[in-house]
């Protein structure tokens, strides 16, 4: 198996009982994977914190009409290898000479207000679906980890898997990667956490709407089609995998509560504070 980096795992609460599913009560040693653009939030979570980035000076208007282009081309073409190659470059060059840190906390802050309306509803039930069945629940997103760990604490998620910048030694961001969780390295991940947690990966779940997530898809015996780009419908037809369509976007601030909700981000605040990315042991390096 090919070492990975990007993992963050925490343990979160137990969740109320779910009619979801069929599935098992305290089925243990199953694990769900979500992808988190298009899947569980109902947009590409890069774009949907430039408007955060441009308010704090770090983007001109130029970027942000590229930053529009790029997003009515994703959602509506969907994401393959080049184009996905196209916003990793982007977006390190871009980045390159930024604090890391400042860019956690602004994206922490802005939390509820960029995510809170975009979540999809049915991804939130087949998350309670799974947690009430004794499931572990993982984010796996070649999104970058500033914007994807909070975020999965934000959901309630045990942990999450997410694309990790190089950052220098003045904490700054060099415009190079260290992890890229995209396509096989996202197995890598996943097969990591199943040896830490002994889990079943063929007893478990994997929900995403893109072709590049095949390897994700193939690596677990429940694979779950979510709102599918059109190559990914292909395979699923093909294949025989169930497709699901997600269109109902909820407010957590209602779904949770203020204070179930502020109690989430002050755990995920905290995690960027402390710096809890697991790294696992590796040499090699993704460019």
């Amino acid at each position: 198996m090919r070492a990975s980096r990007g993992v963050d795992r925490h343990m979160s609460s137990p969740s109320a009982a779910s009619t979801l599913g069929g599935m098992q009560a305290q089925e243990l040693g199953v694990a769900a994977f979500f992808d988190l653009d298009k899947t569980t939030i109902a947009t590409a979570s890069m774009f949907a914190f430039s408007s955060t980035l441009r308010e704090a000076g770090y983007l001109g208007p130029g970027v942000i009409m590229r930053a529009i282009w790029g997003k009515a081309v994703y959602q509506y073409l969907g994401a393959d290898h080049d184009r996905m190659e196209d916003m990793r470059n982007s977006a390190l060059k871009l980045c390159k000479g930024w604090e890391r840190e400042k860019i956690n906390r602004l994206v922490t802050s802005a939390m509820e207000e960029v995510i809170d309306p975009i979540v999809y509803q049915e991804a939130l039930a087949e998350m309670d679906a799974h947690k009430a069945a004794g499931h572990m629940v993982f984010m796996v997103s070649a999104s970058p980890e500033e914007v994807v760990r909070p975020l999965a604490r934000y959901l309630g998620a045990d942990g999450s898997v997410a694309s990790m910048a190089e950052v220098d030694a003045d904490g700054r961001y060099t415009g190079e990667v260290e992890f890229y969780s995209y396509g096989p390295y996202k197995v890598d991940a996943m097969e990591a956490l199943a040896l830490e947690y002994d889990l079943d990966l063929r007893a478990s779940y994997a929900y995403t709407d893109s072709v590049t997530d095949m390897p994700m898809l193939e690596a677990v015996g429940n694979p779950v089609v979510v709102n599918p780009d059109r190559a990914l419908a292909r395979e699923a037809l093909d294949r025989g995998w169930e497709v699901r369509t997600f269109t109902n976007k909820v407010s957590l601030r209602q779904k949770m509560g203020e204070h179930a909700r502020t109690g989430a981000l002050v755990a995920g605040a905290g995690a960027l504070a402390a710096g809890g990315t697991w790294w696992l042991k590796s040499r090699r390096r993704l460019i």
